[in-house]
């Protein structure tokens, strides 16, 4: 193994979202391709009521390496320049 950090995406999405059952089937598609080496965290916003209200209808939302967030629906090309991003520019907080 590599001394690089594996990149990590978290979904924020909830119980019974078929969008967010769509954007974590999109993901797994995009993994699947390995374009690069990365986790995903799922977070269900329905867990803490801050997350709740923060995200509230707008789930599913990607959060990238970055810190950047994208609404759905996002795309391939969009989280692929958002990982390269986030190995480009190590492990900012």
């Amino acid at each position: 193994m590599s001394g690089d950090a594996e990149l990590t995406l978290v979904l924020y999405g909830r119980r019974q979202c078929h969008l967010c059952d769509l954007a974590e089937r999109e993901l797994a598609v995009l993994r699947q391709a390995g374009a690069a080496e990365w986790q995903l965290r799922c977070v269900d916003v329905d867990t803490s009521p801050e997350l709740a209200a923060r995200y509230g209808l707008r789930v599913p939302v990607l959060r990238c390496p970055d810190g950047s967030e994208l609404d759905w629906p996002f795309r391939a090309a969009q989280i692929r320049r958002a990982l390269g991003a986030g190995a480009a520019g190590g492990s900012a907080s």
